[in-house]
């Protein structure tokens, strides 16, 4: 089986994660709820993890991280807490979008024809009202780069509160959370952290504390009515997913020890490789801007006017190459693509895949393309 498919979730695993999850599922019990070894050491692993992903993003302080069982979560607990007027982008995952939408006031900017938009189109949107940003790092349909380091700079300038979805970067893209002026950064464990699926975070600055979305059991205050209003625990009510959390350590270890923008590097030459011999497949289209110098590993194309996933499913069941075809949660991009019917064929790579498996899967789609042919 030949492994396309990183952008929705990582595969295969680093064998520290495995043991990680496997040491954890043996040894822990419940953190923060007892003082017996078992609780110890899943606080342990809990609070260990914590410390990673904070020096890993920048944060200033572990305590303003607090833990999530995605970044789809984290974003709605950031954009919940938001009083005013939000702008977000066409760009954007529904993980952005949707939470954006239960705001009554918004501004939605449209993207250009590779799917990406300029600064001056988010200031030209800012009205005085205007309270945040929310944006994503990287689209999982295109693979563009939001300039954030720019976008932080204008937040800053204008006072605004800047909501970063890192869902496709975390872990591939070097991110300082004070350098590029980001007050919340949502990130999921199990794509480019190589962490388990049910595990993710909310980073915050110093300037935006959102409320909880939940409240109840936290270890600590048990006589108070109210759920602590401290960092974590104002953001961890119940028990959190410590087996998880160890796995995600582990996997930050892995990020850490070889470097984010060396695990980018690997990935981004093998995406190049494929993009520039899927030119020559008969039909193809591709969407978004390939000649970004930075952009993370991801080729998105359709051939011809053919369904993604009757494409997808003839790569998986005459070829075992895994990819993901439809419409990938970014229906702005779609419509502005015109391929709300078709979807589009996902490859995404990492610094797992090699150029055999490249080379096989531009053999079989122009094999696709050739047999098949087009549809008009």
């Amino acid at each position: 089986m030949i492994y396309f498919d990183h952008a929705a979730t990582s595969y295969p695993k680093p064998p520290s994660v495995a043991q990680a999850a496997a040491e954890a599922i043996s040894h822990f019990g419940n953190p923060g709820r007892s003082a017996h070894g078992f609780s110890l050491a899943a606080s342990r692993a809990v609070e260990q993890a914590r410390a990673r992903a904070a020096e890993l993003f920048g944060c200033l302080s572990a305590e303003r991280l607090a833990f999530t069982k995605n970044a789809t979560e984290a974003l709605n607990i950031a954009v919940a807490s938001l009083g005013g007027h939000v702008v977000t982008t066409a760009a954007e995952h529904n993980s952005v979008l949707r939470p954006v939408f239960l705001k009554k006031e918004h501004t939605v900017v449209p993207v250009d024809e590779h799917g990406g938009y300029t600064v001056g189109d988010l200031e030209r949107a800012l009205r005085p009202d205007t309270v945040a940003l929310v944006l994503g790092h990287a689209s999982n349909l295109t693979g563009n780069l939001a300039p954030v380091e720019e976008i932080g700079r204008l937040c800053r300038r204008r006072d605004l509160l800047f909501i970063l979805d890192a869902a496709q970067t975390a872990g591939l893209v070097g991110i300082d959370m004070e350098k590029m002026g980001i007050d919340a950064l949502c990130f999921t464990g199990h794509k480019a952290l190589y962490g388990l699926q049910g595990t993710g975070g909310l980073a915050l600055s110093r300037r935006f504390t959102p409320r909880p979305l939940m409240v109840g059991g936290s270890g600590h205050h048990s006589f108070e009515a109210d759920h602590p209003r401290e960092m974590p625990d104002r953001l961890e009510a119940g028990t959190l997913n410590s087996h998880g959390l160890a796995a995600l350590a582990a996997g930050l270890d892995y990020v850490m020890e070889r470097g984010p923008e060396n695990l980018l590097a690997e990935a981004d030459r093998l995406a190049r490789m494929f993009y520039e011999g899927a030119q020559a497949v008969d039909g193809a289209v591709f969407y978004g801007d390939y000649q970004a110098a930075r952009r993370v590993p991801i080729v998105t194309l359709n051939l011809g006017a053919r369904p993604s996933d009757e494409v997808a499913t003839e790569l998986w069941e005459e070829y075992d190459i895994a990819v993901r075809a439809g419409a990938h949660c970014a229906p702005g991009l779609h419509r502005r693509f015109g391929t709300e019917k078709q979807g589009a064929v996902r490859f995404s790579f990492s610094h797992f895949n090699t150029e055999d498996e490249v080379a096989t899967a531009l053999k079989a789609l122009a094999e696709l393309a050739r047999r098949r042919g087009m549809d008009a």
